[in-house]
């Protein structure tokens, strides 16, 4: 049998949930890699709610966990009822609902919050000694999951400068890495990809997801 994995969406759609193309790549390199995968996100309403085709918010109301489940095609767990001791690690893909929803990194840039059964998790995680990937602008997320710890994460966003301040100054180390690449931090078992942090291509996003699901089940 597979080792098991979460992962852990925020919605559905680039501009106000989980990176649709970022989560379906990190579910066909899981099951190309023979994981078994379970699909997970948080039971609350999203931050805002924005027309992908405008660009401008809508002024709706949808849930995370229901949105998130388009991707996943109707399995989906709520975030509160997953614990670390059922998986055997744990994937976070980017998007800016990972940003808006997860935590508000898109809102309050260093000074953000993160959602409480996030920061559960992921601590959950790390203490169980099991692995976390993280992908896009999530690291940020997991960046701040570890603050004020004794956890210091050696991340990757790429290599937009801002961003990675902002992870330094959350207390983790930020190393610049290409799309079709990843950082492994083997001592904390995190691993990270850049992915749409840089404007390019499908294939060279899978690459590196393709890239960080390996590092990911070898730390498992």
């Amino acid at each position: 049998m597979g080792k098991r994995v979460a992962l852990l969406l925020s919605g559905c759609g680039v501009m106000d949930g989980a990176e649709i193309q970022e989560a379906t790549y990190a579910l066909l390199a899981l099951d190309n890699a023979g994981a078994e995968v379970a699909c997970c996100a948080p039971n609350i309403n999203q931050t805002e709610v924005v027309n992908h085709f405008t660009g401008e918010k809508t002024g709706e109301t949808r849930n995370i966990l229901a949105e998130a489940a388009r991707i996943a095609r109707g399995k989906i767990i709520d975030l509160a009822k997953v614990k670390a001791a059922d998986y055997n690690a744990i994937i976070v893909p980017g998007g800016y609902g990972a940003a808006k929803n997860l935590g508000s990194y898109a809102f309050d840039g260093v000074k953000l919050s993160i959602n409480p059964e996030v920061q559960r998790v992921l601590r959950e995680f790390h203490a169980g000694d099991k692995p976390i990937g993280t992908i896009c602008i999530s690291p940020v997320i997991v960046a701040r999951a570890f603050q004020g710890t004794s956890v210091k994460p050696t991340l990757t966003i790429g290599n937009d400068a801002g961003t990675a301040k902002d992870i330094e100054a959350l207390g983790a180390e930020h190393v610049t890495c290409g799309v079709k690449d990843c950082v492994v931090d083997k001592a904390n078992k995190i691993v990270s990809t850049p992915a749409y942090m840089y404007h390019t291509t499908p294939s060279q996003v899978f690459a590196g997801i393709e890239k960080l699901v390996k590092a990911v089940l070898e730390l498992a």
